[in-house]
C-alpha cells in the first residue's frame, strides 16, 4: 500500500493532454513539451494528435518539431495547466473530430 502513496505516475488517460504537458515518447530519447494539438505536418496530410518541441530547450526551429499521436506517449512527466477554459476547449475540439 505504501508504494501507492509514493507513486509519482501521472496517467495519460484517453483525453488529449493540455498545452505545456511534458512527455516521453517511444521514438525520441529526449522529453518533449506539447505546444499544439490536432496539428497537420507540412507536406503530410495526416492530422497528428500533438506537436511538441524539445524540453527544456523549447521551439528552436521547425526542424525540431515532433509530431505524434496520443498512443505513442510512454510517460507523462508533467501535466500542463487545466482550467475551465481548457476543459471547454477540449469539449469543443471533441465535437470537431
Amino acid at each position: 500500500m505504501a508504494e501507492n502513496f509514493n507513486s509519482l505516475n501521472i496517467p495519460k488517460g484517453e483525453e488529449l493532454l493540455p498545452i505545456g504537458t511534458v512527455v516521453t515518447l517511444e521514438f525520441v530519447e529526449q522529453a518533449v513539451m506539447i505546444y499544439g494539438r490536432k496539428q497537420e505536418q507540412a507536406n503530410n496530410d495526416k492530422i497528428w494528435d500533438y506537436v511538441a518541441c524539445p524540453y527544456p530547450q523549447g521551439h528552436i526551429s521547425n526542424d525540431t518539431n515532433v509530431f505524434f499521436d496520443h498512443s505513442q506517449i510512454s510517460e507523462v512527466v508533467h501535466q500542463g495547466l487545466i482550467t475551465d477554459g481548457e476543459i471547454a476547449f477540449r469539449r469543443e475540439l471533441k465535437k470537431l473530430i
